[in-house]
């Protein structure tokens, strides 16, 4: 049986970081494999000129607020840094937590981010043209760096988009990550088959995780996605943080040990 990772997504938004931080502390106590957050300007619901923090220096304190569960974006936006600054802030983080920094990147669509910082927004294409322009530019900086990143920095991409998404995932890859339901993930899961099967990838290589679990689908509706191949279960939450669905995945987790 594959194993099992839980992880969380914390919202880092409407709260102080008094706050976010010690939800953080909060989710490695109990067990959680992974802790991400996003990577935004602006709230995404809620009162849009909420508080809202910078994804990269918050994910630095995450590195030490914690000692045992791998910390990320999920994801981080292409278009809002150099990527050779991106690989360089990857490879710091991943010093700063001692080799527990997951990679998360994406294309980008939230459009107040771009037009109020200044980033041309463009359109799907162009971004999605930019990352795959950039995704080979971080993992040549990776080696160039001193001192290097402490282990290969792990690359989750997160997307769904058949043609393009799917196939750099296929090249880049170290973990997917999408949306259900599960008929629709499982889909996706397999196109991305097809394209390791196109660039030469053998497709067990990519960690299969999923975002946007629901409180109402702990635990009866996880074990459709455990058999469809998904391994990675990332539930989100913001202020004010209720873990019991997070204690609930734990939970089924350890029920499915036999």
């Amino acid at each position: 049986m594959a194993r099992i990772r839980i992880g969380v997504q914390l919202h880092p938004q409407h709260t102080t970081y008094a706050a976010f931080a010690e939800a953080v502390k909060t989710a490695e106590g109990l067990g959680v494999d992974t802790i991400f957050h996003w990577d935004h300007f602006f709230p995404l619901y809620g009162d849009p000129d909420g508080p809202h923090f910078e994804a990269w220096t918050l994910l630095t304190a995450m590195a030490t607020l914690t000692q045992r569960a791998e910390v990320g974006c999920l994801v981080t936006c292409n278009s809002y840094r150099n990527p050779n600054l991106l690989a360089d802030m990857a490879r710091t983080v991943d010093h700063i937590s001692g080799g527990r920094l997951i990679l998360g990147i994406g294309a980008g669509w939230f459009q107040r981010d771009y037009n109020e910082y200044g980033y041309p927004f463009g359109t799907p294409a162009t971004r999605l043209k930019a990352l795959k322009e950039s995704l080979p530019v971080i993992l040549g900086r990776f080696q160039k760096l001193n001192p290097p990143p402490t282990r290969k920095i792990p690359v989750l991409i997160g997307g769904e988009g058949e043609k393009v998404t799917l196939r750099l995932t296929a090249q880049y890859g170290d973990i997917w990550n999408a949306f259900g339901p599960v008929e629709k993930w499982k889909h996706k899961s397999q196109v991305l088959d097809q394209w390791c099967a196109q660039v030469g990838r053998d497709p067990r290589e990519i960690e299969r995780s999923v975002a946007g679990i629901r409180a109402e689908d702990i635990p009866d509706n996880l074990n459709a996605f455990v058999d469809a191949g998904c391994t990675h279960f990332i539930y989100g939450l913001g202020a004010p943080w209720d873990f019991r669905p997070v204690e609930k995945l734990l939970a089924w987790r350890e029920n499915r040990r036999f």
